[in-house]
């Protein structure tokens, strides 16, 4: 798959030049992406951040420098980019465990290898979707900035929720007049980490319109002319919904010819019942054509 072989092929580039200063924009030219579709599937893909691996991978050469006594630690630290000895002790003793004057001594080191990825099949479970186009358009409503979880309920998102009065719900309905219906979800400006399952986003809850948005919301605009892949979910809340969000990336993305685009990814959860076993939500994520 031409992808995968694209992917590798950016990793290997990164690889040759982890002791320098990577160029994003070359990586993003040998993976035929935009550096944030690079970015946003390598994590999905490797269950890390890009900036995580090339942390890994250079302390990993920098463990395989100091085991050669020649080499200082102050000049090691630097050559791998920390600016001070302390930054880069307590780096090297996150993956390694051990201090890097221990290493003269003996100990023992960790190794993180240069990552492939590879084409695996498991399942073959089907993924129904369908691409539209949109014009200009606003989510209008609430916003927090809440902490990324991946499994299970995401208690600041319930807290705002619970926050939405009757009387602003009704509000927020009578805004609604275009896809996706009626009281939707939004996240955007993830943090790096989120494939960690860490960092932060802003989430919306509210509704897409194109109406103005009164003084008591807070108003998102999503430009006009932007192309979206919508994929359906169904079964018990909120699992199958997480595991469809991550199978967007890891699965769909890799064999289709579309990239994840900037923009909110949104939610929209048709079911009332969310105890139900058959939960029913859409999944809209903006995206662009591969180019290459």
């Amino acid at each position: 798959m031409n992808l995968l072989k694209d992917l590798n092929e950016a990793l290997a580039y990164i690889d040759t030049n982890i002791e320098d200063d990577i160029d994003m924009n070359e990586v993003a030219k040998i993976s035929r992406s935009s550096e944030y579709h690079f970015k946003k599937t390598f994590a999905y893909l490797s269950g890390m951040t890009l900036l995580e691996y090339i942390r890994k991978r250079r302390l990993t050469k920098a463990g395989l420098e100091l085991v050669d006594h020649r080499s200082k630690v102050i000049d090691v630290a630097v050559k791998y980019g920390y600016s001070s000895p302390d930054s880069f002790a307590k780096a090297f003793h996150q993956l390694h465990g051990i201090n890097p004057s221990e290493v003269k001594d003996g100990k023992s080191l960790k190794a993180f290898p240069r990552m492939t990825f590879q084409l695996t099949i498991q399942g073959g479970d089907e993924m129904e979707y369908r691409i539209e186009q949109k014009e200009s358009f606003s989510i209008v409503g609430i916003k927090k900035r809440v902490g990324i979880v991946f499994e299970g309920e995401n208690p600041e998102i319930t807290a705002m929720w619970k926050s939405l009065t009757m009387d602003k719900i009704e509000a927020l309905k009578r805004l609604s007049n275009t896809e996706p219906e009626g009281i939707i979800q939004a996240s955007v400006n993830f943090s790096e980490e989120r494939m960690e399952g860490k960092g932060t986003l802003d989430q919306y809850i509210g509704v897409a319109t194109t109406q103005a948005c009164p003084d008591e919301f807070i108003e998102l605009e999503v430009s006009g002319g932007s192309t979206w892949a919508i994929f359906e979910s169904r079964g018990p809340f909120p699992g199958t919904l997480q595991e469809t969000w991550g199978k967007i990336y890891s699965e769909w993305f890799p064999s289709s010819n579309y990239e994840a685009a900037e923009g909110p990814e949104i939610l929209s959860i048709k079911s009332r019942d969310l105890s139900s076993p058959s939960v029913e939500s859409e999944i809209w994520i903006p995206v662009k054509k591969v180019t290459g």
